[in-house]
């Protein structure tokens, strides 16, 4: 007999499980379907592991730089001990996954691990919408929902010609994974995954080199962001090549050595490591899916949704999360899943999509780099008579005390109306203090509301009150 439910997810990542538990307290019935692990790429091949190595590195940055805080530690003794970093990943990464397997029992989440394919109109239902389930114990349901929730999340996207084996050339998938440390890597990419791979393998101590085809590195975010994190790279040591393209024919496997060619204006330049990591965006998973038997449509490799209410061309089925594009964040698809549950049930307030640009941007490089809003010349092309203020780190009591005094706020702001148009962030911490940016986009608040609000003395988070009162003309220190 098919199982009947209220609302069905396809993919356990962020937005498929919260979606789920969204819907469960709610009182409806669900069932949740995944074919790998609960938690998705987030959880098992990205956000927490990539992110436990970096705080790894992190550490043993800050220890070979303890004699600046006045602690003297035999340099000679320091190493790191890469098979307990991979492990220390996996407790992690294993802890969060029976935290969320229990969640799923609390809330009465039926899983069925297993692959889905959505069905056309058959025996079970007049409309489609229905999902075999190909279990992993080789036998296989049919769920019949009221509604359907795709999340299907999204996968490294691979450049056509490179002959990737998973050790030597890799994508970040396999390179979480790698059971010894390189000594050397080039890594393909420079927007985030690329800048903190490279961020995270320099500071363990190996030799790297970004390749990245655009002018700057993160070309999606502010250019004194990309310039301000291109020096703290440069600075430890990472060789960036910006502005050329590797050619794809040249990539060679050898003994020991991964060897390629990059191109530029100027000609043709060699390159080799010992590993070559590639990490040149992310593509939906959107095949084998079964949209073929629906009237869903794809474009550009995404699921085409509606923008306001994240409905697909069948409208008691929605997509969230990665597999629709735009800025494919864990976070991000959790808002989706709750936009996407709240219309489903004809909520009274319903969540809001957001757009984009209003969503929090992090990259958990040393240093930090954090944005919300339109960067400086995006809001001047969409015609606004911008005002920007920028205050360094380096004036605030706590940076100092920390001793970790690069980066900068830079608020960007209309000159007319006063309305906050973006804030970007490059420094320790500033992953956590876009927060406060976030809110206040939310609230629509204006700089000087931000400068005029009560912030602690000596915190990172004086950077914002200094930066906007600076915009506005209030009493700011810096």
């Amino acid at each position: 007999m098919p199982i009947e439910v209220d609302v069905a997810v396809l993919g356990g990542g962020p937005g498929g499980y919260t979606a789920a538990i969204r819907a469960a307290q709610a009182g409806r019935s669900v069932v949740l379907i995944e074919r790998d692990k609960l938690g998705g790429t987030c959880l098992h091949r990205g956000c927490i592991p990539s992110k436990a190595l970096l705080r790894s590195a992190e550490v043993f940055a800050t220890i070979r730089a303890a004699a600046s805080y006045g602690i003297m530690v035999p340099q000679e003794g320091v190493a790191v001990d890469w098979p307990a970093v991979i492990s220390r990943k996996a407790g992690i990464v294993d802890q969060l996954h029976r935290g969320l397997e229990a969640l799923m029992k609390q809330h009465r989440i039926q899983v069925l691990s297993g692959s889905g394919r959505i069905m056309g109109p058959s025996i079970f239902s007049p409309s489609s919408g229905s999902v075999f389930v190909e279990l992993a114990n080789g036998e296989s349901e049919t769920v019949v929902p009221r509604h359907l929730i795709v999340a299907t999340g999204s996968r490294p996207r691979r450049l056509e010609g490179i002959p990737y084996d998973g050790q030597a050339i890799v994508t970040s998938d396999e390179a979480l994974a790698w059971e010894s440390f390189p000594e050397s890597v080039i890594i393909v990419g420079g927007g985030v995954i690329g800048v903190e791979w490279a961020s995270m393998l320099s500071d363990f101590g190996s030799k790297v080199a970004v390749v990245e085809t655009a002018e700057r590195l993160l070309p999606g975010e502010d250019k004194e962001i990309s310039s301000e994190i291109r020096k703290a790279l440069e600075r430890r040591g990472v060789e960036i090549h910006t502005g050329v393209k590797l050619d794809a024919s040249s990539v060679r496997i050898g003994e020991g050595e991964v060897a390629c060619e990059i191109e530029s204006p100027s000609g043709k330049s060699p390159l080799a490591a010992q590993r070559m990591l590639v990490s040149v965006g992310r593509q939906g998973n959107v095949e084998g899916i079964g949209f073929e038997n629906t009237d869903i449509k794809t474009a550009g490799g995404f699921v085409a949704v509606d923008p306001l209410t994240l409905q697909t061309g069948e409208r008691h089925i929605y997509a969230i999360g990665d597999c629709i594009g735009g800025v494919q964040l864990a976070h991000a698809a959790m808002h989706e899943a709750a936009v996407a549950v709240d219309h489903l049930l004809g909520a009274p307030v319903p969540a809001v999509r957001s757009a984009d640009r209003d969503i929090p941007r992090c990259v958990y490089s040393r240093p930090e780099a954090a944005a919300i809003g339109w960067t400086e010349a995006a809001a001047k092309e969409r015609g606004f008579d911008v005002k920007t203020a920028r205050v360094p780190l380096r004036v605030l009591g706590k940076a100092l005390v920390h001793g970790e005094t690069e980066g900068f706020a830079k608020v960007v702001a209309d000159r007319a109306t006063g309305d906050l148009l973006g804030v970007h962030l490059v420094g320790a911490h500033a992953t956590e203090l876009i927060a406060e940016a976030s809110l206040a986009k939310l609230l629509d608040a204006v700089p000087w509301e931000i400068a005029r609000s009560i912030h602690p003395h000596p915190t990172l988070s004086e950077a914002l009150a200094e930066v906007t009162a600076a915009l506005g003309g209030g009493a700011g220190h810096a």
